[in-house]
């Protein structure tokens, strides 16, 4: 069998490695250096013996060649015989051998081109860093290079951030200088190019990162200057806050002095006008129990004379009174003609009630008929004259203006109980060339009766109705107290008030005489006629 030709190995040592140093010894068999053809072996005896140790129990792995491989050496005699573990251990590096007085060319340029790519390595390794660490702050974590690889003949492994790969590789057939030059080369071209890459993507995101810190600056600079115009119009909504509450507080002083002097004037006010009232009572008093007597008796004495009782001249009756006289004596409906209204008009006539001759213009009894009603309606009467109703201002006026009349008022609650007022003068627009233009002033004076007086406080007052407000009261008292009065403010008598039948809750708007039964009980019947001031005999 032919061999190759080699050059003989120097030294009859053999050489052993350390398992820890394994790594080393794949390398450098890797770089296929190939050694001297030894000594044979029975003219040389290992530093142990002629046995050597097994490789499976030895911390030493003994670096010898295997006889069918290309470097063509043998095993010595004693390891030919079924030492298994031996050749098991022998497979790690089947073509290594050492010679320690002299080293081959290749080795030595391996050895050099290896130290270059280390060199190169670690220098890109350094410029990697230094650059990521001192240039473009970048959001992923940075590549990890790793000098002891995984993978099998790779002698730097660089790991990206997402998990991919860069390993670098020896070749293992240990080409020519120049190939490997080569090789080196594009390995540094190709590190430059990924540096370059990795510059271009961390100088894309600093441009980025620039942009959006000039955008975030923008937009904080934009919240500030608003942040210093709302503190601004915030002190100066402070500063009006505290105007108006100067203001408020000047105007709540000057309001709480307005209402002491109005209270004041209040109280002087209704001390005056009580004042004038009373003596505006007292000479209605004393003006209702002579004037309207004296033109009574201006007005009658040329018909006193001529006119007999009963009217049996073929005059007509004035009022129940004439009526009455002559001879009539049945209460009923009757047909009557004023002085100053000739055309008549039906009234109803209570003849059997105190002498008889009443001419009624007020009832009340059932609450049939509504009296809550307006100016017009009490100015010209309403209801049926044989049950409730209302005889009219205009009427009542044309009645009391003939003469002198007196007024008694009937009046009954729901526990048939009775009682009556009596007035010795009454008249409505006696002093009038209006009436109605005046409101139809009330005259009235001389109480007596069991009712006890709850009328003479309405005397000189105007009537009021819920559309037409003639009272002394802020308000309109026949809206307030549903009803139509000669009312002052507000009242002590109001029978055209509501039919409340009895006791009630609500204030003074039933059909009140509040001298009787108070301000809150409506009366059940009540009875309102005149009738003229009959000579003393």
């Amino acid at each position: 069998m032919r061999r190759e030709p080699r050059l003989p190995c120097l030294g009859s040592r053999y050489y052993f490695i350390p398992r820890s140093q394994a790594g080393l010894a794949a390398l450098l068999c890797s770089l296929r250096v190939r050694p001297w053809p030894p000594h044979p072996w029975h003219s040389r005896r290992a530093p142990w013996g002629p046995h050597p140790p097994s490789s499976a129990t030895s911390p030493w792995l003994m670096s010898l060649p295997d006889p069918q491989s290309p470097c063509g050496l043998s095993l010595p005699p004693g390891w030919k015989g079924g030492d298994g573990a031996a050749r098991g251990a022998l497979k790690v590096c089947p073509c290594l051998c050492l010679c320690p007085q002299r080293m081959s060319c290749g080795y030595i340029l391996c050895t050099v081109l290896l130290s270059v790519a280390v060199l190169l390595a670690v220098t890109v390794t350094g410029a990697i860093l230094f650059m990521n660490h001192y240039h473009t702050p970048v959001t992923e974590s940075p590549p990890v290079i790793s000098t002891n690889p995984e993978e099998a003949n790779a002698l730097v492994t660089i790991e990206k951030a997402d998990s991919s790969r860069i390993n670098i590789f020896i070749d293992p057939n240990c080409p020519s200088a120049a190939g490997t030059l080569g090789r080196v080369e594009g390995l540094q071209t190709s590190l430059l190019r990924a540096l370059t890459d990795h510059d271009a993507e961390a100088k894309a995101t600093k441009s980025q990162q620039k942009a959006l810190l000039v955008t975030v600056a923008d937009e904080v600079a934009k919240l500030l200057s608003h942040a210093v115009q709302l503190r601004a119009d915030c002190d100066g909504l402070k500063k009006g806050h505290s105007a108006m509450g100067q203001e408020l507080s000047a105007l709540q002083g000057e309001q709480g002095r307005l209402i002491q002097l109005l209270s004041e004037s209040q109280t002087n006010m209704a001390r005056l006008v009580s004042s004038v009232s009373d003596v505006l009572d007292t000479l209605q008093k004393e003006r209702g129990g002579a004037r309207p007597r004296l033109k009574a008796d201006l007005q009658r004495a040329p018909a006193r004379g001529a006119r007999p009782r009963g009217c049996s001249n073929g005059s007509r009756p004035r009022d129940c009174f004439d009526i009455y006289v002559s001879g009539q004596q049945e209460d009923g409906i009757y047909s009557i003609f004023p002085t100053h209204y000739p055309d008549g008009f039906q009234v109803y006539c209570d003849m059997t009630t105190d002498g008889g001759g009443w001419t009624v213009f007020q009832r009340r009894e059932d609450g049939s008929v509504n009296f809550f009603r307006g100016w017009e309606a009490y100015r010209d009467g309403f209801g049926k004259l044989t049950g409730e109703h209302w005889l009219g201002l205009k009427r009542i006026h044309l009645l009391t203006v003939q003469g002198s009349y007196e007024l008694r008022i009937d009046l009954e609650d729901f526990d048939n109980g009775t009682a009556f007022a009596h007035y010795g003068s009454f008249g409505v627009g006696l002093f009038s060339v209006d009436p109605e233009e005046d409101g139809y002033p009330i005259s009235i004076a001389d109480y007596s009766g069991t009712a006890g007086d709850s009328f003479l406080k309405h005397n000189g007052m105007k009537f009021t109705t819920k559309d037409l407000d003639n009272d002394h009261s802020e308000n309109n008292c026949a809206a307030f107290y549903h009803g139509a009065w000669w009312y002052r403010n507000c009242h002590t008598s109001n029978l055209n008030g509501q039919y409340l039948r009895g006791h009630h809750s609500s204030y003074a708007d039933g059909i009140e005489w509040s001298s009787w039964t108070g301000w809150q009980y409506s009366l059940k019947f009540t009875e309102m006629k005149i009738r003229p001031i009959r000579e003393e005999n």
